[in-house]
């Protein structure tokens, strides 16, 4: 199964990456829309639980649940048992798959994946480091919870991880900074 999801997650990151929405100025947004960035901002509601302003009093697993692109996420979360160890942690950075995203592993393998827990513990494990990070300390190489390494590159203008892209980034929660990111990391 690891050498299916390693080529899942080459040809994932060969497949062109979807085209760029506009993105929403955050000059004329208060409180934590203003200080979010990336072309997928626009796709956050704009109030209730899924908003900035909900998302930012809930704990981070609880809160990624009422965001719109991080379903597939939230199930993987889930399924895994992660929940309540995302939600009690004392400060992360959380780089959040979108839907999209997963929909990029063959359905096959991405059933696979969810099924062994130990290795879809692995893998979400591999999107999260410790301290809630903002742009400009996120920049460089971080230890994963999952105790290996992801590098984060450029600014806000244009971010990566490994060689996902920044869709919507520095987005507070109670107790996390989100990155949401075009692409499943594979720690291997």
């Amino acid at each position: 199964m690891t050498l299916m999801l390693a080529a899942c997650g080459n040809d994932a990151d060969e497949q062109a990456a979807p085209e760029p929405m506009p993105e929403e100025t955050t000059a004329s947004a208060s409180g934590p829309a203003a200080q979010t960035f990336g072309p997928a901002c626009s796709a956050i509601p704009k109030s209730g639980a899924g908003s900035f302003d909900g998302m930012a009093t809930a704990p981070v697993a609880s809160a990624a649940s009422a965001n719109p692109l991080l379903t597939t996420l939230v199930a993987a979360v889930t399924e895994a048992d992660l929940v309540d160890t995302l939600n009690s942690a004392d400060g992360l950075t959380v780089f959040a798959p979108t839907d999209e995203a997963f929909a990029k592993i063959p359905k096959a393998d991405l059933d696979a994946l969810l099924a062994d827990k130990e290795a879809l513990t692995k893998v979400l494990t591999h999107h999260v480091v410790a301290g809630q990070l903002d742009p400009s300390e996120v920049i460089g190489e971080h230890e994963t919870l999952n105790k290996d390494k992801v590098t984060v590159g450029g600014d806000e203008s244009g971010m990566t991880v490994g060689k996902g892209k920044v869709l919507c980034g520095n987005i507070p929660t109670d107790n996390a900074t989100v990155y949401v990111i075009d692409t499943v990391m594979l720690p291997y």
